[in-house]
C-alpha cells in the first residue's frame, strides 16, 4: 500500500537522476534541517502537495496560469511526478544540477502568460504570483508533516520557510516568506483575492479518481485528499467546493498511522537516501585524509 506512494518519489520517465553524485556537493537545503525530514515522507508529501495546489487554485491569476498551461488534466500522475521531482531536487539535489533545473523552469515560465476569465492579465514569472506559489508549497509540505507525522516546534516551523528561501529566490520569488509569521501575513494579505471556482471542484474530482495510485489503492488516494482539505487554512477551506470534504470521524488517526508507518519503509534508492550517501562519501574522504600518515 505505502510502497505505491513511495513510487511517486521516483523521477518520472526520461528524468532519471542519481542523487548520490557528485560526491560531497551540497544541496540548497541543509542535510540537518527540517526540509530533509519533511520531504522523506511520501504520505505527508502527497497531502501537502495537494493542499498547496488547493491554495494556488484559489488565487485567480495562479489558477489560470496553472490550468491553461499545464497537462495536469490529461495526465495528472505524470504532472505530479514532474513537480515532485523538481521539489526533491531543491531539497536533496546537488546545488549545480538544481540551479540548472530551476533556470530551465524559469525560462519555460517566461512564455506563460495570458488573462483570467475576468480579463486580468498575468504572467507566470510575476514575483507576486511566485511568492504565493512558493509560500503555499512550503506551508503545505511542512504543515502536513506537522499534523500527520510529528508536530514541529515553533522554531522548526520557521526553519521550514527559511530553508526554502534559496530555491525561492532562484525561481524569482523574491518576497517569499522566511518564517511562519511571514506566511500568516502573506495569507492575510492574499485572502481577499481567494475564491472558489469550477476548476477547484474539477481538481478535487481528478485527484480523487485519477489513476495516480493503483486501482485497489484508490480509497487511500481519496483519504489523503480529504486530509489535504482538512489542513487547508481559511478562507479556502470554507469555499463551497471544499466545504464538508475534509476528514471524517476517526480518519485523522488513520492518516497519522499511515504517515508514521511510511517512515519505516525501506528507502535505499530514494532521493534522500542517495543524497545522504553523496554527502557521506565526501565526509569519509576527509576523515581518511586526516588519518593518513604524513608523506
Amino acid at each position: 500500500m505505502l510502497t505505491s506512494l513511495r513510487e511517486l518519489m521516483r523521477p518520472p520517465a526520461g528524468m532519471a537522476f542519481d542523487f548520490s553524485q557528485p560526491a560531497g556537493e551540497p544541496a540548497l537545503a541543509p542535510p540537518d534541517g527540517v526540509s530533509w525530514r519533511v520531504f522523506a515522507n511520501p504520505v505527508s508529501l502527497f497531502i501537502g502537495g495537494a493542499a498547496a495546489v488547493l491554495l494556488e487554485l484559489a488565487e485567480p491569476s495562479v489558477r489560470s496560469g496553472v490550468w491553461d498551461h499545464s497537462d495536469f488534466q490529461r495526465d495528472p500522475g505524470k504532472r505530479l511526478r514532474r513537480t515532485g521531482f523538481a521539489a526533491m531536487m531543491t531539497v536533496y539535489g546537488p546545488r549545480s544540477a538544481t540551479e540548472k533545473l530551476i533556470a530551465r523552469v524559469v525560462r519555460m515560465h517566461g512564455h506563460v502568460e495570458g488573462s483570467t476569465p475576468d480579463g486580468l492579465a498575468y504572467r507566470a514569472n510575476d514575483p507576486r504570483l511566485l511568492d504565493w506559489v512558493h509560500a503555499t508549497a512550503t506551508f503545505g509540505f511542512a504543515e502536513a508533516y506537522h499534523r500527520y507525522v510529528r508536530p514541529f516546534s515553533a522554531g522548526e516551523q520557521d526553519a521550514a520557510f527559511f530553508e526554502a528561501l534559496p530555491s525561492a529566490r532562484l525561481y524569482g520569488a523574491s518576497g517569499a516568506p522566511g518564517s511562519r509569521a511571514e506566511w500568516e501575513t502573506l495569507l492575510a494579505a492574499t485572502a481577499p483575492r481567494l475564491e472558489g471556482s469550477e476548476i477547484l471542484a474539477e481538481f478535487l474530482r481528478i485527484m480523487s479518481g485519477a489513476a495516480i495510485l493503483p486501482a485497489p489503492m484508490r480509497w487511500l488516494q481519496r483519504l489523503l485528499m480529504r486530509a489535504a482539505v482538512q489542513m487547508t487554512p481559511e478562507p479556502v477551506r470554507s469555499l463551497p467546493q471544499l466545504r464538508g470534504r475534509g476528514l471524517r470521524r476517526g480518519e485523522a488517526t488513520l492518516v497519522r498511522l499511515l504517515a508514521r508507518a511510511a517512515m519505516l519503509l525501506p528507502m535505499k534508492q530514494s532521493p534522500p537516501a542517495q543524497a545522504a550517501r553523496r554527502l557521506a562519501a565526501q565526509a569519509a574522504r576527509r576523515l581518511a585524509a586526516q588519518d593518513a600518515p604524513p608523506p
